[in-house]
């Protein structure tokens, strides 16, 4: 068992959210109990997920997508009402990272996606600051775009939608998990083979095959589960808590 400020202030200072500019507030975003024993993990904190955490008596959630986003009205009504008075009523406390879980280099969404399916990393880009959003890197060995694309849809239980920007081998790649898409360019700018991320836009089918590059969208879930599954098993083992992830299905 740990306090919940202690929790919080270690992993923002892991995750060094002072260097991010981000669109939403990084850290603890709804305060509960100040003792936490069981954390309960997410892509979203949504009312399922909340639910869920009530039924499991967590005493803490953690998520990648939390509340509070720019640009959206701040009042606390409808859905941000239900879902705040939830976690008021039942004690539970809320820690979201977005864009410092993203660019970890060892915790975060990237990372640990290019982990799972086997990519050597060699740099970053897409940058915000002086943070690299976006990694790049090879494969082992050149695959195919079919052979690639059935790896990902192993690996994440979701069939990519992919786009053919050309048919030679692949072999230099880039990702960025969810909505990035919109670092096709820079992706192809790098001379890379292929670049994956968690969603997908009009414009990205022309980019993509008008610069030549391959490109997969893989799932803005999907692509987005495993930043909160390695931070929260690392807050598991260094605070001896009990952690647990919650998948809750999206297709988006």
């Amino acid at each position: 068992m740990a306090s919940v400020s202690t929790i919080v202030d270690y992993t923002n200072a892991l995750l060094e959210i002072a260097q991010f500019s981000d669109y939403c507030p990084n850290g603890l975003q709804v305060q509960g109990k100040e003792e936490v024993q069981l954390i309960l993990g997410g892509v979203t904190a949504s009312r399922d997920l909340i639910d869920a955490a009530i039924a499991a008596r967590a005493d803490a959630i953690l998520v990648h997508h939390g509340y509070f986003w720019k640009g959206e009205d701040p009042c606390i009504t409808g859905i941000k009402y239900q879902r705040i008075r939830r976690l008021i009523e039942a004690g539970i406390s809320l820690l979201a990272y977005h864009l410092p879980l993203d660019a970890h280099a060892e915790y975060g969404n990237n990372a640990q996606f290019g982990r799972l399916m086997g990519f050597q990393t060699d740099g970053g880009f897409a940058r915000r600051g002086n943070i690299d959003i976006a990694s790049y890197g090879h494969l082992p060995e050149p695959q195919s775009a079919s052979a690639l694309n059935e790896r990902l849809q192993a690996a994440l239980q979701r069939k990519p939608l992919y786009i053919q920007g050309h048919d030679r081998p692949i072999r230099r790649i880039g990702w960025c998990t969810g909505a990035a898409q919109g670092y096709i360019d820079e992706a192809a700018a790098l001379g890379l083979d292929a670049f994956i991320s968690g969603e997908v836009s009009e414009h990205t089918y022309h980019a993509a095959r008008e610069s030549g590059i391959d490109y997969f969208a893989v799932g803005h879930h999907a692509s987005e589960r495993y930043g909160v599954m390695a931070l929260g098993q690392h807050l598991s083992r260094h605070f001896g808590l009990e952690f647990t992830f919650k998948d809750l299905q999206n297709p988006v």
